[in-house]
Order: structure tokens, then sequence, then C-alpha cells
């Protein structure tokens, strides 16, 4: 059973969400919350699963409500996913959530089914990554700001194939996609994720895809 909480600040909306999400079996929502310091608070009560969290709301906003309960108002043991939710494709502060930790983000106008999916693919500890939007959404952040570090040290402890991986997990591509293209199986592929992630402290693909834009490993416009 996936245990979720939602904090938005239009009942219309917590209330849509609720019954999307409680006409599935596998799902079950422990609480809902108007802004982020009650989500923060309601998260260390119940210890949901997954946040499903607005970016615009009162008195705390999501971006600072995703860095307290992935930072320092975590709860030892029970760190939660959290998929943003907005009504905009582009937007600063769902680039900053994501590098605060969410493990992606899903517009408000969804289809019901995509809701669930996403829902699915982050409590089951993947990243939802939207090829189009997520990727359109770092490029437009990254392009806005100083030109990225290049000879940045922090992809040092990669051997040359997992920094290669790392590039084509910042171009979006899936476990299957590298694979096919370094020639590598899968399962081997997997293998070379997972080093790359722990050796560079990331908590999902991501935050990956964002330090492949933030180091100049991948620029905007590549293709």
């Amino acid at each position: 059973m996936i245990r979720i909480l939602i904090v938005d600040d239009q009942p219309m909306i917590r209330v849509g969400i609720r019954a999307i999400l409680e006409s599935d079996d596998d799902m079950t929502v422990v609480g809902e919350a108007a802004d982020g310091r009650a989500g923060v608070e309601l998260y260390r009560r119940t210890l949901p699963d997954l946040i499903l969290m607005d970016v615009r709301m009162p008195v705390l906003d999501g971006l600072a409500a995703t860095e307290a309960v992935l930072g320092p108002d975590r709860v030892e043991g029970h760190p939660p996913r959290v998929l943003m939710l907005t009504t905009f494709d582009l937007d600063d502060y769902i680039y900053a959530a994501l590098r605060a930790g969410a493990s992606g983000f899903l517009l408000k106008d969804s289809d019901p089914e995509e809701l669930l999916h996403a829902v699915r693919v982050v409590a089951g500890g993947e990243a939802l990554l939207s090829p189009s939007v997520t990727r359109r959404l770092i490029e437009n952040f990254v392009s806005a700001q100083p030109h990225p570090d290049t000879t940045s040290t922090v992809l040092n402890a990669l051997t040359d194939r997992e920094r290669e991986v790392l590039r084509l997990i910042a171009l979006g591509m899936t476990n299957t996609e590298i694979a096919a293209s370094l020639f590598i199986a899968e399962q081997t592929t997997k293998t070379h994720v997972s080093r790359v992630l722990q050796k560079l402290g990331l908590r999902d693909r991501v935050q990956a895809v964002v330090l492949g834009y933030e180091t100049g490993l991948v620029t905007v416009g590549h293709r």
C-alpha cells in the first residue's frame, strides 16, 4: 500500500486528487495540508511514502517544504519521495525542487491515469522524467545561469565509461537506450547507473540530469 500526503492550497485540487488516488486499491491518502508548513508537520506525524507537493503556496512554498522534509526536518529511516505539482511547465521553483531532492513533477492538468502512473513510478524509487517537459525546464533554467564549469572536479570520481553513462542519462535516455547506445547488456547498464549515483551522492536520475547540465557534461541544445 502506497501511503500518500497531499499538500496543496486549493481544496478542490486536494479533493480531486484524493478521489483519483483512492480509486486505486494500492493507494491511500494519509493526510492533506493547505500550505508547506502544515505539510512538513503532517509529514512528521504520518510518515507517508510519498508527498504530492504543490509549488506555489502561502506560509511556506513547495520548494522550502521539500527542502525541509528531505533535509533538516527529515525523519531518520523514513525519507519521503516528493512529487511536485504545478500548473506551470517551465518554473524555476521546480528546477530548484529537483536540486533539493524531489523525484519529479507533474502538471495539475494531467490525466488521472498519468497521476496514478507518476505515483507508482516515484513511490517505487524511480524518478519521473518527462523527456520533453523536464528536460526543457532544466535547459531553460541553465541557459539563464553563468556558463557551467566544464573543468569541475566533481566528475573526477567517475571512470570514462561511467562519465559516458551519466551523459546519456542527462540526455534523457532509459537504461535500455543506454545499453543499445553503448553496446552493453542492460544489467551492466544498471550497474553503471547505480555506481554513478553512489559515487556522486545523487538521490536519483533527476539529480543526475541536473548535474549533467550544471557541470557542462551536456549543454543546452545538445541532442
